[in-house]
């Protein structure tokens, strides 16, 4: 308890302390968590809200700016403090322009409005391509299709079945190849018919054998069409050039721009860190408001109150970017030195590493890696990768350096990818092959992970 006696003077104290610091320390989370795209949008209506704030243009660092304008004047005569619009158009063009990418059903509009069609013909076309999912299977039966289009005709209105059928059928030839099927077995079939192999082995195996197709059963399906296993296995590898998922070459997102937050590059046998920023508006204190704060005793009440708040505002800012950049260098920098064995043989030497670990190293919050891991990426010798690429647990080794789960999942894609096609490997001898090398790991991890690889078993890995 205080001295004082009053037990809650100290706690109003410090709560109050609390509130008043939680508006900055929040901005400055927000800011260190946002991904780089964001943050040119921010400073970008930073520079418009703020007239404290000025860009540095290339070149110009020392150069102050001109009093074309009587900003005094301007400070006394109600200035808006989002600042003047003229002032700032030229700054919109930060932000680099992506090239909006178009889906799936925009693309199977167009070829739909290119067809003649009447309104009824158009209603039903419509109606079939919105139950399209994002892989390209068509959702509903045609029941369900035929009852939505004849509320959209009106009650008097009578939809055929055959209708609908008929405009599925030209919905099914559009691009992509094996659009609107219904289930895997047809959506391979329309692939084949596209391609003029309708009748053919492998569309027979699939209309026909389907079950037996999709559990390797060679010797079943030979027997059945009086043909050599080999052959079989040649029609399924024809099957298997096929698109699964026709319409996910279209998904949202599929082009999506990824601008590199840093960048590692190999300098003189070392590994150097640096940031990639140079789209980011580089802020500084506009020299002629600083002479207008420096005199701002000169004003009164509501002014002075707002050079003070902008003054303050464009200072933190600026010491924000400024504690982000150097806050994820570190980051990055501990990630080097602990993955410079990834960095220099491949995916197999990744190591574990978890954010407590670096948090623990920097001597930061968990948080504070965890947003700077959020979003960000780094270009590195080895291709683009998400900051949390380099973030998983791992698995102790005999002798060497722990490995980490996505190094273990590497070394069991390489496994498979150099095994006898003829005499593939199985979980237990990849664990065994996995242990030889010094990881201990069990058979049903192997398999999570060969699954989550997309690898089939052994058995369905087996060639004739």
């Amino acid at each position: 308890m205080p001295l004082d006696g009053r037990p809650g003077l100290s706690a109003g104290l410090e709560l109050r302390q609390e509130q008043k610091a939680h508006p900055r320390l929040y901005q400055a989370m927000d800011l260190l968590h946002m991904p780089l795209l964001d943050l040119q949008a921010r400073l970008t209506q930073e520079l418009v809200d703020n007239p404290f704030l000025e860009l540095v243009e290339p070149g110009d660092e020392d150069v102050e700016s001109g009093d074309e304008v009587d900003w005094e004047e301007v400070l006394l005569d109600d200035f808006d403090p989002g600042g003047r619009r003229e002032e700032h158009e030229e700054r919109e063009s930060f932000t680099p322009t992506v090239t909006a990418t178009r889906s799936l059903w925009d693309h199977l509009h167009d070829q739909l409005n290119l067809l003649r069609l009447d309104e009824r013909q158009l209603r039903i076309g419509e109606e079939i391509i919105g139950n399209i999912d994002r892989e390209g299977f068509l959702t509903c039966g045609p029941d369900r299709i035929l009852e939505a289009v004849e509320s959209r005709l009106g009650d008097s209105a009578s939809v055929r079945r055959d209708e609908i059928e008929e405009m599925l059928a030209r919905v099914q030839a559009f691009e992509p190849s094996g659009i609107a099927a219904r289930d895997l077995r047809e959506t391979l079939l329309l692939q084949l018919r596209d391609r003029g192999r309708e009748g053919s082995l492998p569309w027979r195996i699939v209309r026909d054998h389907f079950r037996e197709l999709a559990e390797h059963r060679w010797s079943e399906l030979a027997e059945a069409y009086g043909i050599t296993p080999q052959e079989v296995q040649e029609a399924a590898d024809e099957v298997a050039t096929l698109d699964p998922k026709p319409g996910l070459k279209y998904a949202d997102g599929a082009d999506a721009y990824v601008m590199p937050d840093l960048t590692v590059e190999k300098v003189y046998g070392r590994y150097v860190v640096s940031h990639s920023d140079t789209s980011l508006p580089r802020l500084r204190l506009s020299p002629t408001y600083r002479k207008i704060a420096a005199d701002r005793a000169r004003f009164e009440g509501e002014n002075r109150t707002f050079i003070s708040e902008r003054l303050n505002s464009a200072q933190w800012l600026i010491q924000a970017i400024e504690q982000r950049r150097h806050t994820m260098l570190r980051v990055m920098d501990f990630i080097v030195e602990r993955q410079r064995a990834f960095f220099e043989k491949g995916m197999e030497h990744l190591r574990p590493l978890t954010l407590r670990e670096v948090a623990r190293h920097l001597e930061v919050h968990e948080s504070t890696v965890s947003r700077v891991a959020n979003e960000k990426y780094v270009q590195t010798p080895r291709g683009l990768y998400p900051l949390k690429f380099f973030f998983s647990g791992g698995y102790a080794t005999d002798g060497g350096p722990d490995i980490s789960a996505r190094g273990v999942r590497a070394q069991i894609r390489k496994l498979v990818a150099e095994e006898d096609p003829k005499s593939p490997v199985n979980d237990h001898q990849i664990a065994d092959l996995l242990e030889r090398d010094g990881v201990k790991i069990a058979r049903r991890t192997v398999a999570k992970y060969r699954d989550q690889l997309g690898i089939l078993s052994a058995r369905m890995r087996k060639r004739l």
